[in-house]
């Protein structure tokens, strides 16, 4: 989109009313993209301290409120004593023991809401106020449709743990993830087109698209590590760089399962060696990507972008080794899945900024004036 001004004395008022509006926008964008991001973490640490099953329902509205009465603590405790985790896993556990696992799934359905509402009523206001145009108007409401069945998403993966199962099906919780690792992209990237910019260099379009591959790759990274965390495939296979005996496991014990596709979600082996191979892929295609630039543009803030991304690259991975080593210690475990959404955070700004033309959000009929 594009604004067009004229060369009246009104002119200077709108442009920095515009500016200023476009400012609330992105810094509104941006306070969405941290509490995704925030979200992911807690996340994390409900998977990670097995937390996730201790709210056996699903109460959007009621369930804001968490027990506040002895009585009403008892209640939701004989609810989870109902599941398999607790009868195969925490038998005898005390109630301030569930205590401690019902506040990280609260907590994390909380931020789910309060997302939401932070998203939704500055959104309103902005568009009563006529300053996002309809274009993106469209693309913000698709943001916040994602966001509520990434709501429903996330029951839905709860729902898979308490028959059956003592965890939750690692199918569901790949794409739960992902999904919110998919927003916090969107929100960022559209955040990065309202940043102030100069005229940028022009970039080939090859540099330009290898950018874009390596945010759809990270984001494909995400996916598998999840899988991996599903199928707790990070608690076995703890040596680097071979993975059981070899650098490329036998082929028998990668196909086994039937039908074949299950191997990719359910074989444990195969689920981290996909994890390994594709980490390999996106370090060398990062590294590649610095050389492609430095030669070709050979300074600015697309070489800078390009470093940084590759560097994000490399610990991320060091990351990941570690947590493969220790066998996924807490701390190193969060630490691995923050520095995944780092990562992609990095890799979209790097992207967004090769690509990207300063685009109109604000119509200078309405931006404010003061």
């Amino acid at each position: 989109m594009s604004v067009a001004y004229s060369e009246s004395g009104s002119d200077s008022r709108s442009r920095r009313g515009s500016i200023r509006a476009r400012t609330w926008v992105r810094t509104w964008l941006l306070a969405v993209a941290a509490l995704v991001f925030v979200a992911a973490a807690v996340g994390g640490a409900t998977r990670l301290t097995g937390s996730g099953l201790s709210i056996v329902e699903w109460r959007p509205v009621t369930g804001t409120l968490p027990p506040l009465s002895e009585q009403a603590w008892r209640a939701e405790f004989e609810k989870y004593k109902t599941i398999p985790q607790y009868q195969e896993v925490n038998r005898g556990m005390s109630l301030e023991e569930f205590k401690f696992i019902y506040w990280w799934e609260w907590g994390h359905r909380l931020l789910g809401r309060v997302m939401g509402v932070v998203f939704l009523l500055p959104f309103l206001w902005f568009l009563w106020r006529g300053w996002i145009e309809p274009g993106w108007r469209l693309r913000l409401w698709t943001i916040f449709g994602l966001g509520a069945v990434q709501g429903a998403v996330g029951w839905w993966m709860v729902s898979s743990g308490l028959a059956g199962r003592v965890t939750v099906s690692q199918y569901r919780l790949a794409f739960h993830l992902t999904l919110a690792c998919a927003i916090f992209a969107m929100l960022l990237w559209m955040a990065q087109q309202l940043k102030p910019r100069d005229v940028a260099e022009p970039v080939p379009p090859r540099v330009r698209a290898t950018a874009v591959l390596l945010v759809v790759l990270v984001l494909a990274q995400i996916y598998l590590g999840a899988l991996v965390a599903g199928s707790r495939a990070g608690l076995i296979y703890n040596t680097w760089p071979l993975i059981d005996g070899a650098l490329v496991p036998d082929v028998s014990r990668l196909w086994f399962e039937q039908p074949w596709w299950r191997n990719l979600f359910e074989n444990a082996l195969m689920v981290q060696f996909n994890h390994r191979m594709l980490a390999y892929a996106i370090f060398g295609l990062a590294i590649l990507h610095v050389a492609d630039v430095a030669r070709t543009l050979r300074r600015g803030a697309a070489l800078t972008g390009a470093i940084a991304l590759a560097a994000t690259v490399t610990l991320q991975a060091a990351i990941g080794i570690l947590t493969l080593l220790h066998v996924v210690p807490l701390g190193l475990a969060l630490t691995h899945q923050a520095m995944a959404v780092v990562t992609l955070a990095v890799a979209v700004v790097h992207a967004e900024r090769l690509g990207a033309v300063p685009s109109g959000l604000l119509s200078p009929r309405t931006a404010p004036t003061g």
